[in-house]
């Protein structure tokens, strides 16, 4: 990630993930997205995570870690994927896409926390870090935003360490990756 997306930028994107939740939630395709049509911020790798709430209600979330494609392709193809393959929830339906609302948090590429087990908690830093624990095939990350609903440094680690599939407090083993990144997060405006 270069530098912050401006504002065309940021509702170019919240206009593209709008439209792919339309087609998700229609049981429709997904078409190819004319990559060569947008800015070249939006054309460059990037790695996104699309957030759905519906009554400020977690409604679907999925993302990509690592840039891999070009950030307006990974919103386009993220966004679908949060209104139809969460497996937390149920695919979006028609009438729900009024209240729907869309927030994409473009992500920095994911870097090692490289501190010693005693000291994670204080190395993390709470509503700025958003964090990956890897052990094995066993993953999870937790968005910066998550820091909001759970502040405590170790209960937001094991409660991580718990999505990822792993026991609770496997962070402080020292056999378990930590990588931390942050985010330029955006949201559409209630009025939409």
């Amino acid at each position: 990630m270069d530098g912050p997306l401006d504002s065309s930028e940021r509702q170019t994107l919240l206009q593209i993930a709008r439209l792919s939740v339309t087609y998700a939630a229609g049981s429709e395709s997904l078409p190819a997205l004319q990559v060569d049509a947008y800015s070249a911020a939006l054309r460059a790798k990037g790695s996104a995570f699309i957030t759905l709430t519906r009554g400020g209600a977690l409604r679907g979330c999925i993302g990509g870690l690592e840039p891999r494609q070009p950030l307006v392709e990974d919103v386009w193809e993220h966004a679908y994927a949060a209104a139809r393959e969460d497996p937390r929830f149920e695919p979006v339906a028609p009438p729900e896409l009024a209240e729907i609302r869309i927030e994409i948090s473009r992500l920095t590429p994911p870097r090692p926390l490289d501190v010693p087990s005693d000291r994670i908690t204080t190395a993390l830093r709470p509503g700025v870090d958003g964090v990956i624990l890897r052990r094995g095939v066993l993953r999870a990350t937790f968005l910066p935003q998550v820091w909001e609903k759970v502040p405590d440094p170790v209960l937001f680690l094991d409660m991580l360490a718990d999505k990822a599939g792993l026991p609770r407090q496997a962070w402080r083993s020292g056999e378990v990756e930590i990588q931390i990144y942050q985010v330029e997060s955006f949201e559409e405006s209630s009025n939409q």
